[in-house]
């Protein structure tokens, strides 16, 4: 660790209270990823994938045994993995993502009857959403051979 760090052990060679209060808050932060990532998994206008990314994330910084057990998983374990390596999103997945930000984006229109202002604010963030997605690579694109 760095000379500054908060996360720099204590006198004694444990955490500092610092260090032990940012890991409690990001294992908390995991532990409503995974779930609203589980969620997502069962209601189709929810992302299971960000929220998994992020709980991984969390995980990382507060607790490395439930960060491996995501990395592991077998059906959250690959898509972690490509995001890490790759920053790559299975087809499926994009797919998904994109239709659940559809779908949400009506049930934004059917419940809130938004003025026209909000709708196009609502509506770019969508778009933007989905464009990062849809512009990320697929699991595994540097091992393709180049088209052509």
């Amino acid at each position: 660790m760095q000379s500054g760090d908060d996360d720099a052990s204590g006198p004694a060679g444990g955490l500092t209270a610092l260090a032990r209060a940012r890991r409690a808050a990001y294992l908390a932060a995991g532990v409503l990823m995974l779930g609203l990532g589980i969620l997502g998994a069962v209601l189709p206008v929810l992302p299971t994938t960000i929220f998994i990314i992020l709980a991984a994330f969390c995980f990382g910084r507060s607790s490395p045994r439930i960060e491996i057990w995501l990395l592991e998983h077998p059906r959250f374990g690959g898509s972690l993995r490509a995001w890490r390596a790759e920053g790559a999103i299975p087809t499926r997945a994009k797919v998904f993502a994109v239709a659940g930000m559809v779908a949400g984006y009506g049930l934004f229109i059917l419940a809130a009857h938004p003025g026209p202002a909000a709708m196009l604010g609502v509506a770019a963030f969508m778009l933007a959403g989905a464009a990062y997605v849809l512009s990320r690579p697929r699991p595994g694109w540097r091992d393709r051979p180049p088209a052509g």
